[in-house]
């Protein structure tokens, strides 16, 4: 369904377009309506099966045809009756309905009653092991130090399950690991929160390589960061009605099932303005323009560029920036970081010994601090590879003689340096 609005000089005109769906039934608020003559009601279960043959007759999609091989052992239903039905159906008919799971799966188009087998959007959303049948069927996250591939993996993380699961996962690791929030000083008495990149546009970017990507192809969705960038690669190039002379004012599902149960889920809009607002949203948070690259076509990729703030922090730093320690001075210089009686380096994280090096916990401690503010005590031990109890000590002494200072709630706050006037 279409809705435009035309201005004329008599006055306005909006105009609804409706198509029939190729993939009856079509529901609204969780409700199926009917219109039969003059009859105008919630569809019964018989006129819902009649809807859901005439779905089963053009189903061409890849994720509504039927996963052969699989049963409904394959799906983990306690999801799908406890965590999705709930959201997708009207709380009034699900109370009214004695139908079986089976049957409850077959009204949404995740299964095919006539192979008896789940359909492929049945794997992907609630399959217990996705991959055993849709080998590509999984997000590849890979952190590389620098700006190419060859650089060093800093982390990685597979996303794997059934979408239900999944997408919860993406959605907390794009808010606490990607958007990157840093505190910095604009006034004596005054912070500045800056974010490397905007949380909902990030999201809305990964949510659409999930919902367009081809899984067809054994070829995971790759969501790459780097020291400058993030990039995100899905296969399958623009599909259906859209092309690169109409992007992204055109747009078509190339997996209609997935991309209704992400809507149910809150996950998408389906609205057709995703991608305004992401570029809305990165121009405000100065991250630029993302660029999409529509020449693959077997593939799908969008480079999100960091934002101008944090690349200035990372690439760009005052030479006369200084924290002072109690044995001396740290000076940030050409990306090091160098003490009276030695160097950190900065490139590698590591210190590095010169001419006995800084060897002291204290040092290492601020040096962390400096280059990742927020981190809790437990982290920073992680990182120097010292025992939490002997760094809290560190803390509490460096608390007092005015270097850090500890902010936020017990359980969620961290450690910065302490603002210097």
């Amino acid at each position: 369904m279409t809705i435009q609005k035309f201005r004329f000089s008599e006055g306005d005109l909006l105009v609804a377009e409706v198509q029939p769906s190729e993939l009856p039934p079509v529901r609204y608020k969780g409700k199926i309506w009917v219109r039969i003559g003059p009859r105008k009601a919630i569809a019964n279960e018989a006129e819902e099966k009649i809807l859901i043959e005439k779905r089963v007759t053009s189903a061409s999609t890849f994720d509504a045809l039927p996963c052969l091989g699989a049963t409904i052992d394959d799906l983990d239903t306690a999801i799908f009756k406890m965590y999705y039905l709930p959201k997708a159906i009207n709380e009034d008919v699900l109370l009214e309905d004695r139908r079986s799971v089976k049957e409850q799966l077959i009204s949404l188009g995740f299964f095919d009653y006539r192979y008896d087998v789940p359909t492929n959007a049945g794997i992907i959303l609630f399959g217990k092991s996705p991959e055993r049948f849709l080998p590509g069927a999984y997000t590849q996250y890979v952190h590389f130090k620098g700006k190419s591939r060859s650089g060093e993996i800093l982390s990685e993380y597979k996303f794997t399950g059934n979408l239900c699961t999944v997408l919860a996962k993406m959605d907390t690791f794009i808010e606490a690991t990607i958007v990157g929030r840093r505190p910095v000083p604009v006034s004596a008495l005054r912070e500045e929160i800056i974010y490397s990149y905007p949380y909902w546009a990030t999201r809305e970017l990964l949510m659409n390589a999930v919902m367009h990507r081809d899984y067809e192809s054994n070829e995971p969705v790759q969501f790459y960061e780097y020291d400058d960038r993030i990039e995100l690669l899905n296969s399958g190039g623009l599909y259906g009605k859209a092309r690169p002379e109409n992007f992204p004012g055109v747009n078509d599902y190339r997996n209609p099932l997935i991309a209704e149960a992400m809507k149910v889920l809150g996950f998408v809009n389906r609205f057709s303005r995703g991608i305004m607002r992401v570029k809305d949203e990165l121009k405000e948070n100065g991250n630029g323009e993302p660029e999409f690259d529509l020449s693959l076509v077997t593939a799908f990729k969008v480079t999100e560029y960091i934002s101008k703030k944090e690349r200035e922090i990372r690439f760009n730093p005052k030479k006369d920036d200084h924290i002072r320690l109690p044995n001396g001075v740290i000076k940030q210089e050409n990306g090091a970081i160098n003490s009276d009686n030695g160097v950190i380096n900065q490139e590698n994280s590591a210190i590095s010994p010169e001419n006995g090096g800084i060897k002291s916990t204290e040092a290492q401690i601020i040096y962390r601090i400096q280059l990742s503010p927020g981190l809790n005590g437990i982290e920073i031990a992680e990182r120097i590879g010292k025992a939490y109890r002997t760094v809290q000590r560190y803390l509490s002494a460096l608390i007092e003689t005015d270097i850090i200072e500890y902010r936020g709630s017990r359980k969620t706050g961290g450690y910065y340096l302490k603002e210097r006037k």
